[in-house]
């Protein structure tokens, strides 16, 4: 047997169906059908008047997706974190480098030498 509770749980005063009537009309709507690279089907419904984009994110895996389900889009190439040695080996060639240390090296043992403090 349950227990005594309130019949109208749920729902609040006032409430009543909600219908067309209260609503409006519902805008006219299509059924456009987007495929990723993995096999995944998504459909989207948008308005009628509406323009449908080309490519649409899966909603399972993230990939872009397309109309054509044929030639689905590849997936983006991600590439790895790059650090700031490899941004700057990337300017500077190995021969560029060496020279630039050897200038350092020997401003810093010029400073010493004359006796300039160094912070």
């Amino acid at each position: 047997m349950a227990g005594g509770g309130n019949a109208i749980r749920g729902s609040r005063v006032g409430a009543g169906p909600m219908g067309e009537a209260e609503r409006g009309e519902a805008a006219p709507r299509q059924a456009v059908t987007y495929f990723c690279s993995h096999g995944h089907r998504s459909v989207v419904t948008f308005a009628v008047e509406a323009a449908v984009p080309e490519s649409w994110d899966c909603p399972r895996c993230g990939l872009p997706a397309s109309l054509d389900s044929e030639n689905p889009p590849p997936a983006p190439k991600i590439e790895p974190y790059k650090t700031h040695l490899a941004y700057v080996k990337e300017r500077r060639s190995d021969a560029e480098a060496a020279t630039i240390l050897d200038e350092a090296l020997e401003l810093l043992r010029s400073r010493r030498k004359s006796g300039d403090i160094i912070f």
